[in-house]
């Protein structure tokens, strides 16, 4: 796979890194509010200008203080975007002007020995003065608006002048082909440091504090020649606990990274079991047709209790209060068992793949013939419902049409039975599957 340039964004608080992040990445996902301290996690985006491609990091706002932990962990977050990244946008507040922090952070970045480009936003004109900003000892000031896209084109052809000169190995960002797996869960629940340990390094913010990952964070991961895509997702709370306008749109890109995700890793607290929360999780993955896998996580508590049929006693639970996706598997995981979590990836692909499976017409209406000498679709209302065929008519998840005389003499019941045939015949361990019902008159009009 080809290196792909990386920029970094990086500045105080609410000097409009994320605006600008949004801007280049042409989408809304950062979240912008005038709030000091939205952004914690290195959240990345894909970009493109002149036909180079190229990943985008905004990072927290730096305070360089550490008189509290969070602001420790974003200074530390900002340090590893810095390490990845192949040029490194420093933004300024063109509003407020020079400040001291702005000083300390220059004189970081100068170390960094990587290409450094001053930008100030909030600059609405040409006209507004830049001068103060040559105190820092950079190179020349880029005036630009990020809320307006002001000079925007002006500072991606700077920033793709430093990167390496694109050879015909330089490729694309090669993700297509990738499993995309939403990592979602109620706060606290551990999905961030489940990450970091399959990942293997620290990527995203840690904290026993909940509800620390506000954004969607995306980690590109290779495992055995297979690409996989982790989204580390906001803990998603009940309405009555949202209290923030950040923590509100926080849930609603953990909702759309469950929209965007082929497989969605549902953790639960293994000591706690299933709460209403996770139910509601859970349906709301169900409702977006994604394959699921259910993660008991913090299996070493459970160890430690050394409590004989415990293990059955939990999945038992699971299967009866999430009975409605009893397609999804249920496995233990810890951070602390490397080998368990590695053996995951047997399980993801192995799901993904019943997710985008494909059945011949033949073969289906073979097991609908078999199905019906068993079991008869029963009369309603004295009328008598026909099944003439039926075919996969989608992927992603596997969807069915089964064409019919009349529609409303298909009962749910008899769907749900067919549903379970088709489970009986095929691995479809992990994956929802759809059936659609078409009333279609025979030729000649039976």
């Amino acid at each position: 796979m080809a290196v792909v340039p990386l920029v970094a964004i990086v500045g105080r608080p609410n000097v409009g890194k994320s605006t600008l992040f949004n801007r280049i990445t042409g989408g809304r996902r950062a979240i912008e509010e005038k709030k000091a301290g939205v952004t914690r996690d290195r959240l990345y985006g894909k970009a493109n200008w002149l036909d180079r491609e190229f990943l985008v990091v905004d990072t927290g706002g730096l305070t360089l203080s550490d008189n509290e932990e969070i602001e420790t962990l974003v200074h530390k977050q900002v340090l590893l975007a810095l390490e990845e990244a192949t040029v490194i946008v420093f933004l300024v507040d063109g509003r407020q002007g020079l400040t001291p922090l702005d000083e300390e952070i220059a004189d970081m970045l100068r170390r960094q020995r990587k290409p450094v480009l001053l930008v100030v936003n909030k600059i609405e004109s040409a006209l507004e003065n830049t001068a103060d900003f040559y105190q820092l000892g950079l190179d020349d000031p880029l005036p630009v608006s990020a809320a307006h896209g002001l000079n925007i084109g002006d500072l991606l052809d700077k920033i793709i002048s430093f990167f390496p000169a694109c050879r015909a190995e330089c490729g694309s960002l090669e993700i297509d082909d990738a499993i995309r797996v939403a990592v979602v869960g109620r706060p606290n629940v551990g999905k961030s440091s489940f990450i970091n340990a399959l990942v293997g390094e620290e990527r995203v913010i840690v904290s026993d504090e909940p509800g620390t990952t506000r954004d969607a964070i995306d980690t590109l991961v290779e495992w055995d020649g297979k690409k996989y895509i982790f989204v580390d997702t906001a803990g998603i709370r009940k309405k009555s606990k949202v209290f923030e306008n950040v923590e509100y749109y926080s849930v609603l890109r953990a909702l759309k990274a469950i929209e965007n995700a082929d497989l969605v890793l549902l953790l639960l607290e293994a000591t706690e079991g299933v709460t209403e929360q996770d139910k509601k999780i859970a349906g709301y993955v169900l409702e977006s047709n994604k394959a699921l896998i259910i993660a008991l996580n913090k299996w070493d508590l459970v160890k430690e209790q050394r409590r004989e049929g415990l293990v059955n006693e939990l999945i038992d639970d699971v299967k009866e209060q999430l009975k409605f996706v009893s397609f999804a598997p249920i496995i233990f995981t810890s951070v602390y068992e490397p080998r368990r979590l590695k053996r995951m990836f047997n399980l993801f692909e192995e799901v993904h793949e019943n997710y985008k499976m494909r059945i011949s017409t033949s073969v289906l209406n073979n097991l609908l013939a078999e199905a019906q000498g068993v079991n008869p679709l029963p009369t309603s209302g004295g009328k008598k419902g026909r099944i003439y065929y039926w075919t996969q008519s989608a992927t992603r998840p596997p969807t069915f049409v089964l064409f019919v005389n009349n529609s409303s003499l298909i009962h749910f019941s008899y769907l749900r039975y067919l549903e379970n045939r088709l489970r009986e015949a095929f691995n479809f361990k992990g994956t929802p599957l759809r059936l659609l019902v078409k009333s279609r008159k025979r030729k000649g009009g039976k």
